[in-house]
């Protein structure tokens, strides 16, 4: 199957059986997305779900966590993991929101990796939902669902596996795609037993066709 035809089945499946797909971490603001997508790092949103109600009733806003203790916020998200580079990367980005950019969340993606603790996986996940600009997010999830399905080759790390999805994706489609693989790498396609039989992609999955049909 030529890969034009893959994404275009897999786009249309999508469309129709999960027109709506989010973010399933918890937030108010650009602001709280971008805390508890720092806080997300190799931990559950479930995690980062429990940790941001108190974090958030202490530091609302960057002027508040800004001005704060690494300690103060070590302990209020100790539970998740490395807490410490993440206490941080929290109180760099804080300030860093203030000082160069007046507490307003940049949409650009450059300007968005100024702060600290912001790579480009999390550039493109405020870009895309906050500003819902054409920005694909590869996180594990993503990148093994991709790359299992079909829809990129021989990717070596995710900025290649960005790079082949936005050649293919429409780019009205790019915001709910990234939820989209997200959550059926979550569910469905999970990292030690892909739960093919139940998936309805296996028509035309690279993975299941060249692994599980053959068996």
């Amino acid at each position: 199957m030529l890969t034009k035809e893959r994404f275009r089945l897999v786009i249309e499946y999508f469309t129709q059986n999960k027109p709506i797909a989010e973010t399933e971490l918890h937030y108010e603001n650009p602001f709280q997305l971008l805390v508890a997508v720092i806080l997300s790092a190799q931990c559950t949103d479930k995690r980062v779900n429990l940790i941001t109600p108190p974090f958030f009733r202490k530091f609302p806003d960057a002027a508040s966590l800004s001005i704060a203790k690494q300690e103060e916020v070590y302990e209020l998200i100790k539970s998740c993991s490395y807490p410490n580079n993440k206490a941080k990367s929290l109180l760099g980005m804080a300030k860093g929101l203030l000082e160069e950019f007046n507490g307003k969340m940049p949409s650009d993606i450059d300007d968005l990796q100024k702060l600290p603790g912001v790579g480009r996986k999390t550039a493109n996940v405020i870009a895309s939902v906050v500003f819902n600009k054409p920005a694909m997010a590869v996180d594990t999830h993503v990148f093994r669902v991709s790359e299992r399905i079909g829809l990129t080759t021989n990717s070596k790390n995710p900025l290649e596996t960005e790079m082949q999805l936005v050649k293919y994706i429409p780019k009205n489609k790019i915001p709910i795609a990234h939820h989209w693989l997200i959550l059926h790498g979550r569910y469905v396609c999970i990292a030690r037993k892909p739960k093919c039989e139940e998936c309805e992609l296996k028509a035309f999955c690279r993975y299941y066709e060249k692994t599980v049909s053959q068996k």
